[in-house]
């Protein structure tokens, strides 16, 4: 569900015409009041803000929703015809995680969306976990939890395998894992990468068996039946 606090009518019923015809159920508001309402009956995954409102102004609503603690990590998108620089990093330094000036495109807005709530489902992802087979891996907490043991490994091995593990399905050839984790393009060094999945199987145990080696490609990670362990 995304909120959409706007006065503007025109702007507003075209904004939520234009996101319900594209797979996302929209609600538009002309008042704060009204917003604040349906907020505390039920919470959206995304607000569309308007600056300037009446009532109460857009970034006043923006700050009482990031010091609500069931509030404060909804994605906000700010809409303003206030496009200069001091008003956008006003915006964004008040919270917004994105600043679309006015007027603008529906197929922008659609993206800026799309862009924001996947990045946000990324982040709940990885707050929670990332796994394969057996393998979790926890970036908040830079763990590596394999078979339910705690997994010592070094920054580069720990890098390589978050790579992997968060691409899962994902074939990358050794070049290009190079210019990844090590931060240069030199196929002479890709012994490199060799070495390190080697050292990373060996410690994963089990677990290894996640990472598998596509034959003169390079390496992906994937799910594994990895309690078969006579297989």
């Amino acid at each position: 569900m995304i909120y959409l606090l706007e006065d503007d009518s025109g702007i507003r019923n075209f904004v939520t015409y234009a996101l319900n015809n594209s797979g996302f159920d929209t609600e538009g508001f002309e008042l704060p009041s009204v917003f604040w309402k349906a907020m505390q009956e039920n919470k959206p995954d995304l607000i569309l803000l308007d600056i300037m409102l009446p009532e109460e102004d857009g970034l006043s609503i923006l700050r009482k929703v990031r010091a609500d603690t069931s509030t404060a990590k909804l994605p906000v998108i700010m809409l303003s015809a206030k496009d200069t620089e001091y008003d956008k990093v006003e915006g964004l330094d008040s919270g917004a995680d994105d600043y679309v000036s006015k007027p603008f495109g529906i197929m922008e807005l659609l993206s800026r969306i799309k862009a924001l709530l996947r990045r946000t489902t990324e982040t709940v992802q990885e707050k929670n976990g990332l796994s394969a087979g057996n393998l979790v891996i926890y970036p908040s907490k830079h763990e590596v939890i394999a078979d339910g043991t705690k997994i010592s490994l070094t920054l580069k091995e720990y890098e390589l395998l978050l790579w992997l593990v968060r691409n899962k399905g994902e074939v990358y050839s050794r070049d290009t894992l190079l210019q990844k984790i090590w931060g240069y393009d030199f196929s002479g060094e890709s012994r490199t990468v060799d070495v390190h999945i080697r050292t990373l199987r060996s410690k994963l145990g089990n677990c290894g068996d996640i990472i598998k080696t596509i034959r003169g490609v390079g390496y992906k990670a994937e799910d594994t039946e990895i309690d078969k362990k006579n297989i």
